[in-house]
């Protein structure tokens, strides 16, 4: 006997009348249900209302940190280029021969075509070497932090309180330094907004000259911690270079040339330049000195800056 022969297949379909495979039928037959999710009108509702509490979001952060500085002034601060910040770091170490320390300035036109006036703006970082800039400071900063948490982990003393402490003795610098800066600029009478962060910026560079005494005195003492000649001579060098390069770049934001084509009168009395120049000594010898120090020292056993005793 022989078996009857299989049923002919109808149109469309498939020996048996059996299920049709969609993955090896050849057809796309998941395509129409992911895009008619895509192109749901739900769906779509959701994408415009996440984009829509975004955007509120950032609206409602920048109207609110507008209150304390102002946001297109901070973006004029990190506008650089890799040229410049390896430039701007070879300056902040070595700016003993570096010449001229005044800042460019470029005019801009002001009112209408018949009573046009000129008013003239400081150049962006990346098209001037002397302008300050905060991309530097806020990287030598979270550099300082993570070269802390290293050294303590070549030690074998690394546990994650190390990068906390660090980080807010660090900040606890930085916080005291701008208090000082605004406590001087109230006594100077300097009110310009402008003129307070480039303070501010030119305030963390310090972090290059530590993070530097720091990595030099690692390898040269091998995990024992800061001391010695060596230690000693790189920090004051670091210092000298630091306090140097803030003499000669502030006193052009302290003590503005009344010659200098800003048309906006900057000129200051005799009187109070004089005490915008003690102040500017006290600030780049003294004050720097003491958190340089500060923040330069480690203790051995636990790769922390902080534990002041004995020498550096």
């Amino acid at each position: 006997m022989r078996s009857p022969p299989p049923p002919a297949p109808s149109q469309g379909g498939t020996p048996y009348g059996g299920y049709v495979n969609p993955v090896t039928s050849g057809g796309n037959q998941f395509a129409p249900a992911f895009g008619g999710f895509m192109n749901d009108q739900t769906a779509q509702m959701g994408f415009q209302l996440g984009k829509s509490a975004a955007m509120a979001g950032q609206e409602y952060v920048e109207q609110n940190l507008n209150r304390y500085v102002s946001i297109s002034a901070l973006k004029h601060y990190f506008n650089v280029t890799t040229s410049y910040v390896l430039r701007k770091l070879i300056l902040v170490l070595f700016p003993w021969r570096h010449k001229p320390w005044s800042r460019q300035q470029r005019p801009s036109t002001t009112g209408s075509q018949d009573q046009s006036s000129y008013s003239y703006y400081f150049l962006p970082p990346r098209e001037d070497l002397n302008s300050p800039d905060m991309y530097i400071p806020v990287m030598a900063f979270v550099t300082y932090v993570l070269l802390s948490a290293l050294i303590a982990g070549l030690r074998g003393s690394f546990h994650p309180e190390v990068m906390g402490s660090t980080f807010m003795y660090a900040l606890f610098v930085v916080i005291s330094e701008i208090l000082i800066l605004k406590l001087g600029t109230y006594l100077l009478s300097i009110t310009n907004e402008s003129q307070l962060l480039d303070l501010i910026a030119y305030s963390g560079y310090k972090f290059v000259g530590v993070i530097v005494t720091l990595v030099v005195t690692e390898i040269v003492n091998l995990g024992q911690g800061t001391g010695g000649w060596v230690s000693w001579t790189v920090f004051v060098y670091t210092f000298l270079a630091n306090a140097f390069f803030l003499l000669r770049s502030l006193k052009y934001v302290l003590l503005p040339d009344s010659s200098a084509p800003t048309g906006s009168g900057m000129t200051v009395a005799r009187s109070q330049r004089n005490r915008r120049t003690q102040f500017l000594f006290l600030y780049a010898y003294v004050v720097q000195f003491i958190f340089m120090w500060i923040l330069s020292k480690q203790d051995s056993s636990t790769g922390r800056a902080g534990k002041v005793k004995g020498v550096l």
